[in-house]
């Protein structure tokens, strides 16, 4: 149950995938709650005025957002920053400005060269998609995701509190950090892995013979471990730049233990490695299925079939027949590693779960990792 918050006035500078789900989910949950919005894409201003996400849009960063209670900024890093210097000369005393970035140390630091500190609240929705851009905003992207809010140390009690609230209203799980400690974890977590990823594509890539047998039998286990490989490139130069600090000293850790490892295998210290796949092993296996991360999860189904004339066929018109939409499915040539012939991806845990449940009513012999 939504608690009863006093109406707002919410500014949001920025109406991508982010910047409009977290619109339509407040003007979902809190329909009093009036929006504000500008966008550089005209396009995109009329789409969010016309479905009723935006009470009122603006082609500029001017004197209309001086009587908001909260500003959401959605651009790219280095526009925020322009942005904060536009709205320092314009917010009222009593206004908090907030950001979606995934790091948060360079927009702390400019908020303090402006000394902005009791208007700020830093904010890191954990959530996500491969698509882009308003036209794929959904009120209901961030629920039960992760949302760490990092309040200065000047930041009122009385308005963390409010945005808490605010935050908890459209589903998703706030937690308050100190920005330091975000920004170590996400480098841990996020930006670490991706960065192995794509280097362990690039080890297959350089070191494949010829013929490509890498990259031929690349499926399975090596598609999965590295599929956030295929992130934007942008994004994560973007990423690796503001947030290179943590970012090398975790490296400098991973390659410790990378060299622990080697020498390990080196002088067949097989205790090691068991204890190395032991120790994982039990760790992640205590990690919760329930939240959405900063990396996007994928439902996955797994299943045996028979490789004949339209087996394929035949599962595709079961899931059609009980409106389960499939995002991908395609057979797995390599399963050293793996459970069942066929994988099946879906858009949602609830797909997921019914169609499992579907296909075992057909005695399906069905895999959920």
């Amino acid at each position: 149950m939504v608690l009863k918050m006093r109406d707002l006035k919410i500014g949001f500078i920025g109406l991508g995938l982010i910047g409009g789900s977290i619109a339509k989910a407040i003007k979902r949950v809190h329909p009093n709650h009036k929006i504000l919005a500008y966008n550089r894409s005209e396009n995109a201003r009329l789409t969010a005025l016309n479905d009723g996400t935006a009470d009122s849009v603006t082609d500029k960063v001017d004197e209309s957002f001086s009587d908001c209670d909260y500003i959401f900024l959605c651009t790219p890093v280095e526009h925020n920053i322009t942005y904060l210097d536009i709205l320092k000369d314009i917010i009222n005393e009593n206004c908090i400005i907030t950001d979606v970035g995934s790091v948060k140390t360079n927009i702390h630091v400019a908020i303090a060269d402006r000394h902005l500190n009791r208007q700020f609240i830093g904010g890191h929705p954990m959530a996500g998609s491969e698509k882009t851009g308003y036209d794929n905003a959904s009120g209901y992207l961030l629920e039960n995701a992760y949302y760490p809010i990092t309040p200065t140390a000047e930041t009122p009690e009385d308005k963390i509190s409010e945005f808490y609230e605010l935050v908890e209203s459209i589903g998703a799980i706030p937690i308050v950090l100190n920005y330091k400690e975000h920004d170590y974890a996400v480098a841990a977590i996020s930006h670490v892995p991706h960065l192995i990823a794509a280097s362990l594509v690039n080890l297959v890539k350089h070191n494949d013979s010829e013929d490509e047998t890498m990259k031929l039998l690349a499926a399975g286990g090596f598609k999965d471990i590295t599929r956030i490989a295929s992130s934007s490139p942008e994004m994560w130069q973007q990423i690796c730049s503001t947030n290179s600090a943590n970012i090398v000293t975790l490296i400098d850790k991973y390659i410790a233990s990378l060299s622990d490892i080697k020498n390990a295998i080196n002088s067949g210290n097989s205790e090691y490695i068991y204890d190395l796949f032991h120790e994982s092993r039990e760790y992640r296996n205590s990690f919760s299925d329930n939240r959405r991360g900063p990396i996007t999860k994928e439902y996955t189904l797994y299943c045996d079939i028979i490789d004949e004339s339209g087996a394929i066929s035949i599962i595709a018109t079961i899931l059609a027949q009980n409106d389960i939409s499939i995002k991908n499915i395609g057979i797995i040539h390599n399963r050293e590693f793996e459970d069942g012939v066929l994988k099946i991806e879906f858009y949602s845990k609830e797909a997921l779960d019914k169609a499992d449940c579907k296909l075992k009513n057909y005695n399906y012999k069905t895999y959920i990792r």
